[in-house]
């Protein structure tokens, strides 16, 4: 019994020429982007889970047997002075990322959908001050801070936060977008003031871009080490950033302290992580659901 051979056609032509070497390159370089991406955060991983003895003589990626050791002695180092760095980052950055989420929100959608003099001079201040490196920065808020007696204090690492102006740019193009005008001229029409329609028409379609602005910021707040480790003198009122590299200078005189330092890096890990994982379903092509209800 034979089998016909299918011709093949010019349209399988071309998904072979695709499948050909011009076609694999850019998932070569995107997989070796993903492995240059997580393969630090698997040695920390593997790193955290050997014992004194194994971390220095065992080969980098063979996984030890001292994890749970290590996070008990992480949680008793200096009476659980850990966990309170994590508190403290916490409410660095789920503080500041909220309150940076609802200025840049209000700002961006003032600056897209009214007309009022000076917009366009506000806007282009806003960009100049996306080019304005941080570290630029840092030093003159800790004078200003320390002028008005806060600095060493949650205030003075929480206040230059807020305004964040990546994310009212970024907010005042999603809302340029996403907000139709016809949808807010309807709403004043049906005797709508303006604090109704931002709440009950503008920020429900500006979702999706307002969960980007909290998790830019929260990571960048999560993962900022200068602003704190210049405003703050306290080790009491340290992020995590600051309390691990004061382990880590510490650490040049007592070995020991290199286990509890990987396991707290990958403890660290772990909130952004979750954060990610739980926040992703908010990004939705679907925009129109809150409002339009």
């Amino acid at each position: 019994m034979s089998t016909a051979t299918l011709p093949i056609t010019p349209a399988g032509r071309r998904r072979a020429r695709r499948r050909g070497p011009y076609g694999v390159a850019p998932t070569a370089i995107l997989v070796l982007g993903a492995l240059y991406c997580l393969l630090p955060v698997s040695w920390v991983a593997v790193a955290a889970t050997k014992s004194k003895a194994e971390l220095f003589s065992t080969a980098a990626f063979a996984p030890g047997t001292g994890l749970l050791s290590n996070l008990a002695d992480l949680s008793t180092y200096r009476d659980g002075v850990f966990w309170l760095w994590g508190l403290n980052t916490l409410l660095y950055a789920g503080g500041g990322a909220l309150l940076s989420t609802a200025v840049s929100a209000v700002s961006g959608y003032a600056l897209a959908k009214y007309r009022f003099a000076g917009r366009n001079l506000i806007f282009n201040v806003l960009i100049g001050g996306i080019l304005v490196p941080s570290v630029v920065l840092a030093m003159p808020q800790y004078l200003l801070f320390s002028q008005i007696g806060l600095a060493d204090t949650y205030w003075s690492v929480l206040l230059p936060q807020i305004l964040h102006p990546y994310g009212i740019y970024l907010a005042r193009v999603y809302a340029t977008a996403a907000v139709p005008d016809a949808l807010l001229e309807a709403g004043r029409i049906d005797g709508a003031g303006h604090f109704l329609l931002l709440r009950k028409v503008a920020l429900p379609l500006m979702l999706p871009g307002m969960v980007t602005i909290f998790l830019f910021q929260f990571v960048a707040i999560w993962n900022n080490f200068l602003l704190p480790f210049i405003m703050l003198g306290d080790d009491q009122k340290f992020p995590l950033t600051v309390g691990l590299y004061t382990m880590l200078a510490a650490g040049a005189n007592q070995p020991s302290l290199f286990n509890l330092i990987l396991t707290g890096t990958l403890v660290s890990l772990i909130p952004l992580i979750a954060l990610f994982l739980t926040m992703q379903r908010y990004w939705r092509t679907d925009l129109s659901d809150g409002a339009v209800k």
